[in-house]
């Protein structure tokens, strides 16, 4: 199951080792980590990037879901990249939120005061146990949230209301007086203004979802290739 992952740290130090602990759950087999990213908690409360692990695939993937978050956690005050620039793009936030929940991203801004470290990921994970045994030895908090699909029901459903509006002030246009034709008019065009900028909306986040399915199985088929290449050579 495909999950997100924020452990929280007292300092910096515990945060590193909580980071290299995950990493070494992934070579163990016990977890498949996407992407993943130690943040600092600043006295102000902004966030800084203190490290994060992308190449390739990884890039992508941290400039949506693990990126998106780390630009929420910020709150009101901003961000600050440190060692890994890029990290957090921008164009797909809202469906990252929609996966991830507003009341995940409560939790964690509550644990995540200023001077604290996190450790953000996401990751492929089948039982919590490995993680939590690991990361509760070093001294951290974990906070996990299982990535949910996409729905597009009630979207559809809001575009197709104002349609059936539309549609209605058209025929008022079409039977009113010249006095009432400009009014009826304008409605008409900003209902269709609105309309538009829905659908582009539905649009782009179907095409980041499938840049973030995409951007996986690239990552698992990379995993999936390494491993076999090391077992060839351990025969040889």
């Amino acid at each position: 199951m495909d999950r997100m992952l924020v452990i929280v740290f007292d300092n910096e130090t515990k945060a590193y080792e909580g980071k290299n602990a995950l990493l070494l759950l992934e070579g163990e087999g016990s977890i498949s980590v996407y992407a993943c990213a130690l943040v600092a908690k600043d006295a102000d409360g902004s966030v800084t990037v203190k490290q994060g692990v992308d190449s390739g695939p990884f890039r992508t993937l941290t400039g949506t879901l693990v990126g998106s978050l780390i630009g929420l956690l910020s709150g009101p005050t901003g961000f600050a990249i440190g060692a890994v620039t890029g990290l957090l793009a921008g164009g797909t936030a809202d469906l990252d939120i929609s996966r991830i929940g507003h009341d995940f991203i409560d939790d964690v801004t509550k644990a995540l005061l200023p001077n604290r470290f996190a450790v953000v990921a996401e990751v492929q994970e089948d039982w919590a146990t490995p993680v939590d045994i690991r990361m509760e030895e070093i001294g951290g908090t974990v906070f996990r949230r299982a990535l949910s699909d996409v729905k597009h029901t009630l979207h559809e459903e809001h575009v197709a209301a104002m349609n059936a509006d539309l549609a209605q002030f058209k025929r008022e246009h079409a039977k009113a007086h010249a006095d009432r034709k400009a009014k009826l008019q304008e409605k008409i065009n900003q209902l269709d203004t609105k309309i538009q900028a829905q659908l582009q909306k539905a649009k782009d986040r179907r095409e980041a979802a499938e840049h973030q399915a995409k951007a996986k199985a690239e990552i698992l088929k990379g995993k999936a290739a390494a491993m076999t290449a090391k077992a060839e050579e351990t025969y040889i």
